[in-house]
């Protein structure tokens, strides 16, 4: 196996996750979903069902998405990779 580029997977955990949560938020705001909002809304402050809420708990995620996406790629390339 080769190793992945942190950087790359760090930046695309961060953006996935963040449009996830941004879109989540709209939708609670429209009346679907709130029941995920309630929970994300424990860990992201100032994340609700309103259209700032949604960026604000976007914001959150992606920097909460950059860390894990970190986290699993240096685990992946440490146990998995060769070279």
């Amino acid at each position: 196996m080769q190793k992945l580029n942190v950087k790359a997977v760090a930046i695309a955990a961060g953006f996935t996750w963040a449009i996830y949560v941004l879109f989540a938020g709209w939708a609670a705001a429209a009346g679907w979903g709130g029941r995920i909002v309630d929970v994300l809304d424990s860990y992201y402050i100032g994340y609700g069902p309103t259209f700032l809420g949604g960026i604000i708990g976007g914001l959150w995620a992606f920097f909460d998405g950059l860390i894990a996406g970190l986290i699993f790629t240096l685990i992946h390339n440490k146990v998995c990779a060769r070279g």
